[in-house]
């Protein structure tokens, strides 16, 4: 990635960008969707893309990235790797049928999701991702409205349960478990998937100068969670001792209407999941034969 993109200032999903290159290096090509990082880094006739780069509708960047593949194959070249990169209307939402098609397939293709929570390029609507009790422009906090009411899509296991050789989730707070994933997943062949949450300070409403922080903590309280799943075997590439999730909550504007009983819920949400982790990584069971 070139330097000066459009980006906000702060933006995680551009940390997320050039995390990626670094461990990919030059032979990749990129099919993006729509989004953040689409509309910041490409804007005519100029980009900050330093390998081939597409840029895609919201719904298929899998399926054009299974193509380019195909295509790569034709000609004899099995050494270059094919992403599909996009965020939450790319790959959670709008372009999920795509990416369960590449899933199900076993594409011998990369698909990532850098996981800003929200609707952001748009302006902050909620997505299948923004979590439980934010506050976002069609999930208004006020009188009658107290966020979202969901619980986030878990997108990692459904790429799981589709039989995915290699799934895995990762954090710009923590560069080189990203990295390590990335060179890990470029070994496998078939279909991978990982997940990397970037933290959005306009759409998550902190201070720019706090996105790694709030990207730490994220994973610290437990709200985040890092691991990977390596042909069915699930492993926590990181076990803190959590902190209390109001550290993160506090931060955000998004969460600022939130009351204290909201917080218990989602606080015990975090502890229930968590001990559920803990058995399954103790019990060993392979996640593709069971999911």
């Amino acid at each position: 990635m070139a330097p000066g993109t459009r980006t906000c200032a702060g933006c995680g999903a551009v940390l997320a960008a050039r995390m990626l290159l670094k461990a990919t290096g030059k032979d990749v090509i990129v099919c993006e969707a729509t989004g953040c990082m689409e509309v910041t880094s490409t804007q005519y006739p100029t980009t900050a893309w330093k390998v081939p780069w597409i840029h895609v509708l919201f719904e298929n960047s899998a399926s054009v990235a299974t193509g380019v593949k195909a295509a790569l194959e034709a000609q004899g070249n099995n050494h270059t790797q094919v992403i599909a990169y996009g965020g939450d209307g790319g790959m959670v939402d709008i372009g999920f049928g795509a990416v369960s098609g590449a899933l199900e397939r076993d594409d011998d293709i990369m698909i990532i999701t850098y996981d800003n929570e929200a609707y952001a390029n748009t302006g902050i609507q909620r997505s299948g991702a923004t979590p439980f009790g934010a506050s976002a422009t069609t999930t208004p906090a006020g009188l009658e409205s107290q966020g979202k009411k969901q619980w986030k899509k878990n997108i990692p296991m459904i790429a799981v349960a589709h039989g995915s050789k290699y799934v895995a989730t990762a954090s710009i707070g923590y560069p080189q478990d990203l990295q390590k994933k990335i060179k890990k997943a470029m070994q496998v062949k078939g279909a991978r998937y990982l997940h990397i949450h970037a933290p959005c300070p306009i759409g998550w409403a902190f201070d720019s100068s706090m996105t790694i922080q709030v990207a730490k903590l994220a994973v610290q309280t437990g709200m985040w969670m890092l691991y990977e799943i390596d042909d069915g075997a699930f492993k926590r590439t990181m076990t803190p001792e959590l902190k209390p999730v109001d550290e993160y909550i506090k931060l955000q504007g998004r969460f600022k209407h939130l009351k204290p009983e909201t917080i218990k819920i989602i606080q015990e949400r975090i502890n229930a999941s968590w001990k559920e982790m803990d058995n399954l990584e103790k019990c060993g069971v392979n996640l593709r034969t069971i999911l």
